[in-house]
């Protein structure tokens, strides 16, 4: 197929479906990594148009929504700051902290700026030499690299008043601690193309191998979904547990070694604290310590004392574990909405509670 129209014509997802319906023989729980493919899947019925045996789940691949709320209370009170020029990738200016998000800050006076490459951060540095510019840097290892591009070129550039604020995770240990979880219902994984066309796919061969779990690697359009959970029920029901990859238009088993190359150098694995769910081992990036002074949590040494807790009706960690689905929640749709949001996982573009808002999934009273 060359064009995007084909992965989205209806007959030949329909016809994935028809082969997935011949294929499975008893109930199987699949969890789609990736916001994104929660959205597409939510957008076009694909849960609804399976099989009954088959239950899809929604996990913490939306790197907004499973930022720490602490970490926006922090990225808050910087923004705050008569001298610093915040700036971040535009979904984040909505996500709620304890009190406000980055939107109202800016309402009060904060220069806070919406960029689309972290790369602009360093132009208006340049521009603005007696104002520290930060770059809240979220992401999973899709957006590592140029996030890490930024810094090397602060670096060479000699641009010293740039920070970032680092919430960088990454995908192999969120899925080993779902894995591992005794509350885990996971049996099969639809991995994100866009982290593996970056990492390749060699870090979760372990995990299908030590956790008896399928992990195959898929796109974002509908059909790309349907094929990726029809290898996955062929594996499951042949009793595999192997990786394969249904999006080779993009991803290749080593990925990107220049990308790599580049996360490799700027950043180091570090213990990291994920959003309703807690603190997973080694499982996000922080700056290595020869850029450790482009660190924004060492520049502004008295965030480190904000501390945040999270709302008791927001179910958004169960919803990211696959425990439970958004319309699950008490609050959902009442007292969380898009408009007034209890967590990220409604706020966020990619997140699992905004795409049931958005595509009327509520439960019949």
């Amino acid at each position: 197929m060359k064009y995007l129209d084909e992965y989205r014509d209806a007959n030949a997802v329909r016809g994935v479906l028809d082969e997935i319906r011949r294929a499975v023989t008893r109930p199987w729980v699949i969890m789609e990594v990736c916001g994104g493919q929660t959205h597409s899947i939510i957008r076009n019925g694909i849960d609804q148009l399976l099989p009954r045996e088959i239950e899809l789940v929604h996990g913490p691949g939306c790197p907004v929504c499973v930022t720490p709320l602490e970490l926006i209370d922090k990225a808050l009170a910087i923004a705050a700051r008569s001298d610093v020029i915040f700036t971040s990738y535009g979904d984040m200016l909505r996500v709620p902290g304890s009190r406000e998000d980055l939107f109202a800050v800016k309402s009060k006076g904060g220069d806070v700026r919406i960029l689309y490459s972290p790369l602009d951060a360093l132009k208006i540095a340049r521009a603005n030499p007696d104002k520290t510019v930060v770059f809240f840097a979220v992401g999973f290892e899709t957006t590592a690299p140029a996030n890490g591009m930024a810094v090397v070129q602060a670096a060479r550039q000699g641009i010293e008043n740039f920070a970032m604020l680092v919430s960088h995770v990454t995908v192999p240990p969120a899925m080993r601690a779902i894995l591992g979880s005794p509350t885990n219902r996971v049996q099969g994984f639809l991995a994100a193309g866009h982290v593996n066309t970056v990492m390749g796919y060699t870090e979760y061969e372990p995990i299908a191998a030590q956790y008896e779990a399928p992990v195959v690697v898929t796109g974002f359009e509908p059909l790309d979904i349907a094929n990726g959970i029809l290898k996955v029920v062929r594996q499951l029901e042949a009793g595999r547990c192997e990786v394969e990859n249904a999006y080779g238009r993009s991803v290749r088993r080593e990925g990107n070694l220049a990308a790599q190359k580049v996360i490799n150098e700027v950043f180091e694995p570090c213990d990291r604290a994920w959003r309703g769910i807690g603190v997973i081992p080694m499982s996000g990036y922080r700056l290595r310590e020869q850029y450790a002074h482009y660190d924004a949590e060492r520049r502004f040494p008295d965030v480190s004392a904000i501390t945040a807790e999270e709302s008791k009706l927001c179910i958004s960690g169960l919803v990211l574990q696959g425990i439970k689905k958004p319309d699950e929640c008490p609050a959902f749709g009442k007292l969380c909405t898009p408009q007034k949001p209890l967590g990220a996982t409604m706020v966020s573009s990619e997140g699992a509670c905004a795409a049931y808002y958005k595509y009327g999934r509520f439960t019949a009273e």
